[in-house]
């Protein structure tokens, strides 16, 4: 797998979160004082250089997630191993001195390891890493994953016929990534790390090389990197420390780097006293954009100094990030999105980015407006009440991760100490982290964020990019035009911001509450139901996964399915059309703004068969929510220069959309599994210019008005003695008209029989394949079971067929999915991507593996890999909100006993040869199908 840079801001800011106490600053921390690390941590170096990390943890009980961290990527290639880095972590799951050929993979499946999912691997500019997640209930399967990682390390075998069978993969994952963005950026990158390594060792390589590297290049690259004085083993979870050091100790202490080993240097992208300047166009793109960075060297956070700037830039690029939003929500917006951006580019660099999706024609109107927004703030600076909730924001996010600090899961904290290793990156801790944002957040003034933004914007170290559609009758601006921009804007006198706040309270009156007139435990599963005197149902599940966290749904039957054909096109959108404009009195900038420390989130939806509302907050904000809920219901509110601000702002993003082949593909797969319904076509700029706000808002209104036949679903950190008030007061009261509706069945079914479809698109030698299997299905637990374990299983068949033994893709996804209404039925899709010329003999090569399936059954390494990936599956998720929730609500609305939700590991030891024979025979009927293949233009 491959990762991109990406730039992240030092500090966190996506937190929306309740207000804690008034901002009194703690007792100061000496700023020269070094972040220390997470006492919580047992490190060491072994002799041989390699460090470790050890963090016990039990969140989730009996598993451990472990890292093999190697300081080498794609910059440290001489010319002659373009790609090898990546190439080599492909290698490291064909063959090793403990486990030859793919057994790895075997083995790691047959412990409920699932391959992508859970086992994996990326390979950066800088580093590669190795990941691996392991069931700790076996000292077997913990000392054999130790073993792994050491094989990784210091075994791979790197054997001459293994190479030869992973080109192919290999190669399909550099066809997968092409298309028009990675054709702009192999035209931008050397513009942005001009002078540098990143210019030219994009980590997929080049085909050539792919195609052409000696095996004796990609073992010395494997001989000069992996070694231990450039390897960290990170180890999280619930395992004794001791132990693990132990194994870490036995595992890898015998590494050893070679004689000569190379000095490991540092990259640097040189300075530049000049702007550089790059404008790209690819016929398939389908936004345009334009970005300005201003670079410098990448800055260690290593004292409470470097922390406390972090601090600084971050509530800077907040508010200068909350200003970009709310012109985005304005009719005339010059961009349809924009943002801004304080973080490292690659390892040793970092940029502040000003960035926006332009309109067509539109780059330097969005490049100037960009620019004003910057010069508005070095003029005229932010205001006192941005600064006050960019603060609040940020200190009730270091408080909610405080709470949560028993809660986290050891996947969020092992990454965490990977880039410890790799870039420097501070792990103090959940409790030092909360009392240095106590201390450090108060105390930052006005004057010194608005300084800031003032020596942010210089003409050195520049770069200006800008990309978009090649088509008639849209032009890029020139290199000159772009340098234009910039002194037109510098020194022009601008109006401060005006920060327009809301007074009023969210909600004015309170409502006149209803009662609870009956009530319902599950035991079983610690759930109550409560029925209330307007008709609604809610059902309540607490929680102890999360100690801030609660999430809901509410729901109830019609959806658009109940619009008149004359009116679908109109309101096909209403939810989204409507939410724009905000609740009862206040638009919906008002709303964030004064929502503004609140950790509320409630988003209004009306699918085809059902509407309802989604989202969830804080249990310190549920009163909060429950008025949000409230609103959503009675209040709408209507807002014409909102809705007009959606409507382009929408518009913008899918003007060109059907300029990229794979939407092409995606809308034809569409249109022929629903056979051209009315109702099911492909989602473009048309759908949102049909949207009219006056009956879509009349639409929202019917939808929500009778709350009688509305179920409401509540999981998490709650009380029911604390959450029944609300309810009364907040979900009782609202109207109800004893309306008992149903979805319409429009009529949209699959076709019956052998449909097959060819898409011509694109200029890249690449091809996409999808099958989808159709019928009907009893939508009972077990058959629904039968569906998902042959999924599952096919998913492991073609990935060792179509992948390991044909080289002819890089990964085959297989997806289910069942509706109850109108009617009972299934989908089952496979889809890959390959080489034009070799799509029908993968299609082929797929029959041959359904057919065996039917034909001989299933081995019994197979049925362990599908029974062991479940039950584990089912460990883990039963300690998940989100699961509960998903589940309570699925299992509703088709009818199930909700009682059986737990049973997962029960239906796992179901699982059976005959089981999925007679699924296979059931559910992949070759005779009806419906098979869609892109292929580029130029294919015959």
């Amino acid at each position: 797998m491959i990762r991109f840079p990406a730039a992240v801001t030092a500090v966190a800011l996506a937190f929306v979160a309740p207000a804690p106490a008034p901002l009194v600053a703690q007792q100061q921390p000496a700023l020269t004082q070094e972040i220390p690390l997470d006492p919580a941590v047992r490190t060491g170096t072994l002799p041989n250089g390699l460090r470790y990390y050890i963090q016990p943890n039990r969140e989730p009980p009996n598993r451990v997630e472990l890292r093999l961290a190697v300081n080498a990527g794609s910059v440290l290639e001489d010319p002659k191993q373009l790609g090898l880095a990546h190439f080599l972590e492909h290698m490291a799951f064909n063959g090793t001195r403990n486990f030859a050929k793919n057994e790895l993979v075997n083995y790691l499946q047959s412990v409920g390891v699932q391959f992508g999912a859970h086992l994996n691997a990326y390979t950066s500019f800088d580093e590669t890493v190795y990941i691996l997640p392991l069931p700790t209930d076996s000292a077997r399967v913990v000392e054999r994953g130790f073993q792994i990682l050491a094989d990784w390390a210091g075994g791979q075998m790197l054997d001459d016929e293994e190479i030869e069978r992973e080109r192919g993969v290999v190669i399909e994952e550099w066809r997968r990534g092409r298309g028009a963005g990675m054709r702009m950026a192999l035209k931008q990158f050397p513009v942005e790390f001009a002078g540098s390594a990143y210019a030219e060792r994009l980590p997929i390589g080049t085909r050539e090389s792919l195609q052409t590297f000696s095996a004796a290049d990609l073992r010395r690259f494997y001989t000069d990197w992996y070694r231990p004085d450039l390897m960290a083993v990170v180890v999280v979870g619930d395992i004794d420390p001791a132990r693990a050091e132990a194994l870490i100790r036995e595992k890898f202490g015998s590494l050893a780097a070679p004689r000569s080993a190379p000095p490991r240097p540092v990259m640097q992208v040189p300075p530049h006293a000049e702007p550089r300047f790059s404008v790209v166009t690819d016929p398939e793109a389908t936004n345009t954009t334009v970005q300005v960075s201003f670079q410098h060297p990448a800055r260690p956070t290593r004292t409470v100094a470097d922390f406390r700037r972090g601090v600084v830039e971050g509530l800077h690029d907040a508010m200068l990030n909350a200003r970009f939003d709310e012109i985005t929500r304005s009719p005339n917006a010059p961009f349809v999105a924009a943002f801004a951006n304080q973080g490292r580019s690659v390892r040793t660099l970092e940029s502040y980015t000003l960035y926006a999706i332009a309109k067509e024609n539109g780059v330097e109107p969005a490049l100037t407006s960009l620019l004003t927004e910057a010069e508005r703030v070095s003029q005229h600076g932010f205001t006192a009440s941005e600064l006050e909730r960019a603060k609040t924001e940020l200190l009730r996010g270091a408080e909610r991760a405080y709470a949560e600090r028993e809660k986290m899961r050891s996947a969020q904290i092992v990454d965490r100490y990977v880039a410890h290793f790799l870039q420097g990156e501070p792990v103090p801790g959940p409790a030092a982290s909360y009392e240095m944002h106590r201390a450090l957040v108060p105390g930052v003034t006005l004057e010194e964020v608005n300084r800031l933004a003032r020596e942010l914007i210089t003409d050195q170290n520049r770069v200006v990019m800008a990309n978009g559609p090649q088509k008639a009758g849209v032009t890029l601006p020139t290199e000159q035009a772009l340098a234009a921009a910039f002194a037109q804007v510098r020194g022009k006198a601008v109006a401060a911001y005006v920060d327009n706040v809301a007074t009023a309270p969210l909600l004015a009156n309170a409502p006149r509450a209803g009662r609870v007139v009956s009530e319902r435990r599950t035991d079983a599963i610690g759930t109550i139901e409560w029925r209330l005197s307007n008709g609604a149902r809610v059902v309540v599940k607490p929680t102890e996964f999360k100690a801030d966290e609660v999430l809901f749904r509410a729901y109830s039957p019609g959806g658009t399915s109940l619009a008149s054909d004359a009116d679908f096109p109109a309101v096909s959108m209403a939810s989204a059309t409507v939410a724009a404009g905000g609740v009862g009195s206040m638009s919906r900038v008002q709303l964030q703004k004064a929502l503004a420390g609140k950790a509320v989130q409630v988003n209004p939806f009306i699918s085809g068969t059902e509407e309802g509302l989604g989202g969830g907050g804080s249990p310190k904000d549920l009163e909060t929510l429950f008025q949000l809920i409230h609103l959503h219901f009675t209040a709408p509110r209507a807002d014409a220069e909102a809705a007009a601000a959606f409507k382009n702002q929408m518009s913008g993003f899918l003007r060109n959309r059907d300029a990229n082949p794979e939407s092409a593909f995606q809308d034809t797969v569409q249109v022929t599994m629903a056979q051209g319904h009315a109702r099911a076509r492909p989602f473009n700029a048309a759908t949102v210019e049909a949207q009219d706000l006056a009956r879509s808002l009349a639409f929202y209104r019917d939808r929500f008005a009778d709350a009688g036949d509305f179920t409401f679903v509540f999981v998490g950190s709650v009380r029911p003695d604390s959450l029944k008030p609300l309810v009364e007061k907040y979900i009782a009261s609202l109207p109800a008209a004893g309306r008992r509706e149903s979805p319409r069945d429009m009529g949209i079914r699959p076709p019956r029989g052998v449909v097959r479809k060819t898409v011509r698109r694109g200029t890249e030698p690449k091809s996409m394949t999808r099958l989808a299997f159709t019928g009907a299905i009893p939508v009972r637990p077990e058959e629904v079971h039968g569906l998902r374990s042959l999924s599952e299983l096919l998913q492991i068949r073609l990935t060792e067929a179509l992948r390991e033994r044909l080289g002819g893709t890089y990964s085959a996804s297989v997806n289910w999915s069942v509706s109850r209404l109108p009617v009972e039925s299934y989908t089952l899709n496979v889809q890959f991507t390959s080489a034009p010329d070799r799509a029908d003999e993968l299609v082929r090569a797929t029959f041959a593996e359904i057919d065996r399936i039917k034909s001989e059954g299933v081995p019994e390494a197979d049925l362990t890999k599908v029974r062991e990936a479940q039950r584990r599956n089912a460990e883990t998720n039963l300690r998940l909100n989100q699961y509960w929730l998903g589940n309570l609500v699925s299992y509703d609305t088709r009818g199930w006993d909700p009682r059986l939700i737990p049973n997962d590991a029960a239906l796992a030891e179901r699982v059976t040869s005959a089981s999925l024979q007679a699924a296979a025979r059931r559910f992949l009927d070759a005779q009806n199908h419906v098979q869609v293949v892109l292929v580029p233009e130029t294919a015959r």
